[in-house]
């Protein structure tokens, strides 16, 4: 079945390409590049310039497959669940298909499905949103002064928490993370809410609410109160060659029945069947990243710095999240660093080398303190500005989980080869 779904998704992906190429010859308003241009972007650029003369669909995707070659290990105390053994091949190719509809002037419709994903291998829609940054649909230049700076979106959409998802691989789409693997706290979710934007001279903020919820249902209410998401930042050109970004993001639910801020992302991480014992238990498809747990109760703060001088670029994250589980007494934390130096070369900077370093210390519901690091060396290659090769190293290792534990004195170290396309 899962060599069926693969064999269509990249059927209909080439079926569509066709007339994507066709459509895409002009860019739309207000919309982040998905290929090369949209590596350093962040939120989708704010431009008052209108090329509407009409509806305008705009059909997208992306196809993504690795070829993995990675060892782990944990320790051989009797306690300790004993892993299965993985070899070198290729991982389930991924596909994602994006709609975007230019509905009026000013007013774009986004979404997108994921054909296939180590998750879930059937085709199922991970979200859209409506981005409106004019108001001409109510009477031509209302509040025309205003909308120059103001943008909302609102959907069942990707949380504007930090700026780490910007460079992260949803899926199939996987041009704007330099390396293979996501970050350690891989914040991202989805979640029905509205988000408001002021842009100004280089300074953005933003205030949003959303629902709290990932899977939506109107049963069980009052279990799940509204998430709160703030973001604050500035980003601007100091002189021809250098651009400065800082950011400071907060997300905050007070009540939930489960918060999926480290969990959300149902596609699946990059580094299959890692860390799963040979009963299949463990980490299954969310291996290799880091979920504190704090599932009821969750405040989490993340201040990301970004800096690129000519093709050297550097972006960093600091985030600290407490909260707990209903289950516990005291609220535990945990923090994340990470850091990440690229230099991006040869014609149009079509070439990098970079590495990352990511390190996550705090408490798991058992009182034990635990830390865990990685480090990720990696090249890739823009073949053309749709298609990347990439290949990274990586090495990640526990730190003080408990004997029974199946991370207890783990670590996983290997080679990944990426091929990505997206357009």
């Amino acid at each position: 079945m899962k060599n069926i779904t693969h064999f269509l998704s990249v059927a209909l992906i080439i079926v569509l390409a066709l007339p994507a190429m066709a459509q895409n010859s002009r860019d739309l308003d207000n919309y982040r590049n998905p290929d090369q241009r949209g590596i350093t972007q962040f939120e989708a650029p704010k431009d008052t310039l209108s090329t509407f003369d009409g509806i305008q669909v705009r059909v997208g995707g992306a196809s993504t497959i690795q070829f993995q070659a990675l060892d782990h290990e944990n320790s051989d105390n009797e306690a300790t669940p004993i892993l299965e053994e993985v070899g070198d091949n290729f991982n389930l190719a991924t596909a994602n298909l994006d709609l975007d509809v230019v509905l009026h002037d000013g007013v774009r419709m986004h979404l997108r499905t994921y054909l296939s994903s180590q998750h879930h291998p059937e085709a199922w829609v991970k979200g859209g949103y409506i981005q409106i940054d004019k108001l001409d649909f109510i009477s031509e230049g209302f509040a025309e002064d205003l909308m120059e700076h103001l943008r909302i979106k609102i959907g069942h959409m990707e949380v504007n928490y930090g700026d780490a998802h910007f460079r992260r691989t949803d899926n199939a789409m996987a041009l704007y993370n330099p390396f293979v693997g996501n970050y350690l706290m891989d914040s991202f979710t989805t979640e029905v809410g509205a988000e408001i934007y002021y842009f100004s001279n280089g300074w953005m903020g933003m205030f949003g609410v959303t629902n709290g919820k990932l899977n939506q249902s109107v049963e069980n209410p009052g279990t799940t109160s509204p998430s709160l998401v703030l973001k604050a930042g500035y980003d601007n050109y100091i002189s021809e060659d250098l651009r400065f970004r800082l950011t400071g993001s907060l997300y905050h639910t007070a009540q939930s029945a489960s918060a999926y801020l480290y969990s959300g992302d149902r596609s699946g991480a990059r580094y299959y069947s890692i860390f799963t014992d040979i009963d299949g238990n463990g980490d299954g498809f969310r291996a290799g990243r880091i979920n504190p747990g704090l599932r009821n109760e969750l405040t989490a703060l993340m201040i990301n710095p970004f800096l690129k001088y000519g093709g050297l670029e550097f972006f960093g994250i600091y985030e600290r999240a407490n909260g707990k589980a209903a289950s516990e007494p005291d609220e535990r934390n945990w923090n994340h660093y990470a850091g990440e130096l690229i230099y991006r070369f040869g014609t149009d900077e079509d070439l990098y080398l970079g590495g990352r370093y990511s390190f996550v210390d705090g408490e798991l519901s058992s009182g034990d303190d635990v830390d865990i690091s990685r480090i990720q060396l990696g090249t890739g290659w823009f073949m053309t500005k749709n298609i990347l090769m990439k290949l990274e190293y990586v090495h990640q290792k526990y730190n003080n989980y408990p004997v029974s534990d199946i991370h207890n004195d783990g670590k996983f170290e290997g080679f990944m080869i990426e091929a990505a396309i997206s357009f």
